[in-house]
């Protein structure tokens, strides 16, 4: 369970999105322009940026969609600057028994 961050160094933009399985995986489908979104089949040059492992479904969706709504690359650039905002990610979206 896994958020991760894309960057393309031609368009200078960012992608976020989640997987279950292997992002080295999905990171080729983003290239190859297989994974059907129409974002990032404007370009081939993705790279992972930042992956961020989740302890369940809901914190990973949680953690993605907090990272989509700050709508900011200099949030995202911290991200991977400052480890410990991606910790009080993980504390503030904790798994609970029911999502394990």
């Amino acid at each position: 369970m896994i958020c991760y961050i894309l960057h393309s160094q031609v368009l200078g933009k960012y992608y976020t999105g989640v997987t279950l399985e292997n992002v080295s995986s999905r990171l080729e489908k983003h290239n190859e322009s297989t994974y059907g979104t129409h974002y990032t089949s404007q370009t081939k040059d993705w790279e992972l940026y930042l992956e961020i492992i989740c302890n369940c479904k809901t914190q990973m969706f949680q953690i993605e969609k907090h990272i989509k709504r700050m709508k900011s690359k200099v949030y995202i650039e911290n991200l991977k600057k400052y480890p410990e905002m991606i910790e009080k990610l993980k504390n503030k979206y904790t798994c609970n028994w029911l999502c394990r």
